[in-house]
């Protein structure tokens, strides 16, 4: 059988007419118009190439905390305007940022990968929220609707002291920064939450499985609203599947993870745990289930208008090893539960992302919808024993090389070929 990279298939959508593997050479190709992609999930502006599923992450933070100046640092299309008074970023800005992954490097080496092609999340920028948004102060409503349409929250925290950059509520205190944003959440959740189940007091199931579903959904509704009321996300609101099923249509924004990131002074890159705010932060994150990444914007920002040679010695006179921006996408990734398993070959090496507990199938879909229709079996290698083989021929001489069928749950790192049938 011949066997095609599945990534050179993206760009122009195109579909073998026969049995394939995906990740090799030359075939006959059935190309498909764009409309008909199902991975143009994502906005069209983006190029499929460079995407294999739509993650967003919405960076959220009150005026002046550094927001719009931590986006344009991270994004490869960071455009959003920086300026020093509130609301500067009304429409969300968006960009894509590759996942650091060294895995990847080392497989194109091995491979002699002509390119190496990252996992990447979409980042939004979501302008600057204030007390009474839920409300309509500021531009309240239209921020809240934008939260309401990513995957994830990064909340930034200003942690920093200065006197040139004004605080929109007059002084820098980390606990209520993120108190304010935390109940605008909650009032909104709320508000939607009442609504919600005022409708389905007024309705009536159609039948016994839609009665069902519909007693499901109270029951959550009711255990979310008692929480919201005592201060708490609805993330933290124990649920049983089928209760988590029946409000996912709502999209609440409590029920979101959310990351606090805690924006420090370049003077503070180094040892971020002896600011006070930071400590402030991390107490507050702990009592809602949250992560916290320590990041300096000022720094990022700088670092992205070095050349890469000059990052690396700007970095060590601050007293570090890496920049923030590598563990905060990390952070993101975990947080929304990703996994990466990779495609590698002569022509390209690419990194997939994948929910957790993705069949083979399902990891196969994410490249196309017919790969999962049309999926016969998966080569698969471990990452460790693909590096330690050498390459797909020596890994199935060690006996290194899995077949793995429908139901195999695909692993963090696994190396795959897909064998499909459409």
């Amino acid at each position: 059988m011949a066997r095609m990279a599945c990534s050179q298939l993206l760009p122009s959508m195109a579909i073998p007419l026969k049995s394939s593997f995906l990740n090799g050479s030359s075939h006959q190709w059935l190309r498909l118009s764009e409309s008909t992609n199902p991975v143009v999930l994502i906005k069209r502006r983006f190029s499929v190439a460079k995407i294999s599923m739509s993650l967003r992450a919405g960076i959220v933070g009150l005026p002046n905390v550094g927001k719009s100046t931590l986006f344009n640092a991270v994004v490869e299309n960071g455009k959003a305007q920086a300026a020093n008074f509130p609301f500067c970023t009304i429409e969300p800005n968006v960009g894509i940022v590759a996942v650091p992954d060294t895995r990847l490097h080392v497989l194109s080496d091995i491979s002699k990968s002509k390119r190496a092609v990252p996992a990447s999340i979409e980042f939004v920028d979501i302008a600057g929220l204030v007390k009474g948004a839920s409300q309509g102060e500021g531009l309240g409503n239209k921020f809240l609707s934008h939260i309401r349409e990513v995957d994830s929250i990064l909340q930034v925290v200003r942690c920093f002291e200065d006197n040139d950059i004004v605080h929109v509520n007059g002084k820098v205190e980390p606990k209520a920064d993120i108190d304010v944003i935390n109940l605008e959440l909650i009032f909104s959740d709320l508000d939607q939450i009442e609504k919600r189940m005022d409708k389905l007091k007024k309705g009536r199931a159609k039948d016994s499985q839609a009665k069902v579903k519909e007693e499901a959904e109270k029951s959550a509704l009711e255990k979310i609203q008692q929480a919201l009321l005592d201060g708490k996300p609805a993330r933290s609101v124990s649920l049983s599947e089928f209760e988590k099923d029946a409000i996912t249509q709502l999209c609440l924004l409590t029920m979101k993870p959310v990351i606090f990131v805690a924006n420090v002074a370049e003077s503070e890159v180094a040892e971020p745990e002896n600011n006070p705010h930071v400590k402030e932060v991390i107490k507050k994150a702990a009592e809602l289930n949250s992560g916290v990444v320590t990041i300096s914007a000022q720094v990022e920002s700088e670092l992205s208008e070095l050349p890469i040679e000059e990052r690396i010695e700007y970095l060590k006179s601050l007293g570090v090893n890496e920049s923030g921006l590598g563990n905060l996408i990390r952070e993101t990734y975990g947080l929304l539960g990703l996994r990466t398993y990779f495609t590698s070959g002569e022509k390209e090496t690419k990194a997939w992302t994948i929910l957790t507990g993705m069949t083979a199938p399902q990891a196969a879909g994410v490249i196309h919808s017919d790969f999962e229709k049309g999926f016969i079996r998966a080569e698969t290698v471990a990452y460790d024993d693909f590096v330690s083989a050498g390459s797909f021929a020596a890994a199935r001489e060690k006996g290194l090389l899995r077949l793995e069928g429908k139901d195999y749950v695909v692993q963090e790192g696994d190396i795959m070929l897909f064998r499909f049938n459409v």
